[in-house]
């Protein structure tokens, strides 16, 4: 990876809707060089995909809290069943294993608290090998969604 390929990561993180002829023209090459490498910044996996940020305050998503996870059990059985479920728990958006205590971090949006309680009482307290739950509710995102830095 060079400093165009930098520059052309850098340009698609401020503005992932880029056409190809913006996207030449920031990064100073002509549309086919451009395109080519592109595609190969795709197929090698530095571009995992194109998404639209959503802003969760707007859609209703108003409640968001951290939750501190400690396992019971940490067998590998265990381990791979709470991560399955905790992928299969939409309101999740972010999921850490941790070293040390606690075992997970996990950030979970809701609609307000109500939601959120019964969210936390019928799928996080039922989580596969779960000790203890601590959680902590987020007063307000500081730096979120930052780029990558290149």
């Amino acid at each position: 990876m060079d400093d165009i390929d930098r520059k052309i990561l850098a340009e698609l993180q401020r503005d992932g809707r880029l056409t190809l002829t913006e996207l030449a023209e920031r990064v100073r090459l002509s549309v086919s060089p451009c395109h080519r490498r592109l595609r190969a910044l795709e197929r090698s996996g530095a571009i995992a995909g194109y998404h639209a940020r959503l802003d969760a305050a707007v859609l209703g998503l108003t409640f968001e809290s951290l939750v501190f996870v400690t396992m019971r059990y940490e067998d590998r059985e265990t381990v791979a069943a709470f991560e399955q479920a905790v992928a299969d728990i939409p309101n999740v958006l972010q999921a850490q294993r941790l070293f040390g205590d606690p075992d997970y971090l996990l950030r979970v949006v809701a609609h307000d608290l109500a939601a959120y309680r019964q969210l936390y009482d019928e799928r996080l307290a039922t989580l596969p090998g779960v000790q203890r739950l601590s959680s902590t509710i987020v007063m307000a995102n500081v730096v979120e969604a930052r780029p990558l830095p290149l």
